[in-house]
């Protein structure tokens, strides 16, 4: 690890150096999903980017000393609103949507956080916060709501940049006669009585969506500030915005968290995919057409910060890729559980900002540099390094040949893709470098693909 490593920091606007409070105990927060739908391929980027922001971390300081906290939001006006179009239970639908989250979560490769933690297991420590801010003169309750009374704090906004018109236009607050102000925000609302809700100082009600994020990061993180809070750009404002507002009047601290990092979105035919615009595409959808670490792959092909384009053809780039990489581990006979040897590349990579282009090309030299060995021993060292680079992204942890044979099963391949596979195959050949030529003719018959080889040197092939 001999790179400094470097985090682009909205709330700065700059590039920084990281350093933790503690490098004992490197302490970092993720938005995670509310569970009232299966997630999308927008919400599965951050869930990835900052997954290999875990491992990074882990690999500097020790998986000890790294705590990651991603919650999950089982309590909200979207779950009620779901519940009652499907005409179930709460309970039911939030519970049946996190074990689709876990599900599409391991597929994609990601590492269980830290902690887990859901909103309605933390209600008493939002009210304990709440009841702080009333104290401080940060709250008021008005109509069985309590709301956060944003010109108490002078610094509101420095986390967006937004001045007092954009916070009141971007906030989409409801009006209502009991605000103060017109950008106030809720920290508490009343229930109906066929609503969840618990009971409170202010009658029995449920907590607002930004008290939530405040009252488990202090659960899990401890004082203020801690290092890293993580999201989607969409979440900046409002909500890290009030996160920052309560969290720091409650405890009188400048800081929430030292670094506020936020990936951009996946873009349909060049539009933000929303669920509001109607142009969602499911994890689960993808899934059935392409493996998790394809889809793994396509989201780190674009720095986390640009957008980044759904399409076909770059599930396929991605695809084709890691058939490049596997074939390299096949070749050579690594095994599954062959941590392989890393000399610092992804992590140099990395160090910038999580430059995972730049990470992805490293490993696609080092397939090139292995493919072009001229000995058993070298080509052998360079796909054990190839595979041991690999791990700080999460990739190429599958047993090659498996991964290979599931990957041509699951979809035919396309005649150019053999036309070019057999090319490769006859340049193997006359080099007389039979283990390559024999690896691509194993991808070839799992694919479908029977060949017969003619005296001239020339391969027919048919389908199955």
């Amino acid at each position: 690890m001999a790179e400094d490593l470097f985090l682009y920091n909205t709330l700065t606007r700059r590039k920084e150096r990281f350093e933790p409070y503690d490098p004992r105990r490197v302490r970092m927060y993720v938005c995670g999903p509310t569970v009232y739908e299966r997630i999308h391929v927008g919400n599965a980027r951050p869930l990835v980017v900052f997954d290999v922001l875990f491992r990074l971390l882990r690999a500097r300081y020790g998986a000890e000393h790294v705590v990651y906290v991603r919650n999950i939001t089982d309590v909200d006006d979207k779950i009620i609103d779901q519940a009652k179009k499907n005409g179930e239970p709460i309970a039911a639908l939030t519970a049946r949507t996190i074990r689709a989250f876990h599900e599409d979560a391991q597929a994609l490769l990601c590492l269980p956080p830290s902690y887990e933690p859901r909103a309605t297991e933390h209600i008493g420590e939002m009210i304990a916060l709440i009841e702080v801010l009333l104290a401080k003169g940060y709250a008021y309750a008005a109509d069985g709501h309590v709301l956060f009374h944003v010109p108490s704090m002078p610094a509101y906004g420095q986390l967006s940049g937004r001045n007092r018109d954009e916070q009141i236009a971007g906030a989409r607050v409801e009006v209502a006669p009991f605000k103060k102000d017109p950008a106030d925000f809720v920290l508490w609302k009343p229930s109906l009585p066929d609503q969840p809700g618990w009971e409170s100082p202010w009658g029995r009600g449920r907590p607002g969506w930004h008290i939530e994020c405040s009252a488990m990061a202090e659960r899990y993180l401890g004082p203020l500030p801690f290092d890293i809070h993580a999201g989607g750009q969409d979440l900046i404002f409002p909500h890290h915005e009030n996160e920052i507002a309560q969290s720091c009047c409650a405890r009188d601290s400048a800081l929430m968290a030292r670094f506020w990092l936020h990936n951009g979105f996946v873009q349909m035919a060049g539009e933000k995919m929303a669920k509001s615009l109607g142009n969602v595409l499911r994890v689960a959808e993808v899934l059935e057409r392409y493996p998790g670490e394809v889809v793994r792959l396509w989201l780190l092909s674009a720095h986390y910060r640009q957008p980044l384009d759904y399409s076909e053809e770059a599930l396929n780039e991605a695809r084709e890729a890691l058939r490049r990489w596997y074939r390299v581990l096949a070749e050579v006979g690594i095994a599954a559980d062959d941590q392989g040897e890393s000399q610092g590349l992804i992590s140099d990579a990395l160090a910038d900002d999580l430059n995972s282009p730049a990470a992805i090309a490293q490993l696609h030299a080092l397939a090139t540099r292995a493919n072009k060995a001229k000995t058993a021993g070298e080509r052998q060292a360079l796909a054990r390094q190839l595979k041991g680079e690999a791990g700080l992204l999460g990739l190429l942890r599958a047993d090659p040949a498996a991964w290979l044979k599931h990957a041509a099963a699951a979809k035919g391949l396309a005649d150019e893709v053999v036309e070019r596979l057999l090319a490769e195959r006859r340049a193997a050949r006359a080099r007389r470098d039979f283990a390559r030529a024999d690896a691509i003719r194993a991808e070839l018959e799992a694919a479908g693909i029977v060949l017969k080889d003619r005296p001239d040197g020339r391969t027919d092939w048919e389908r199955r």
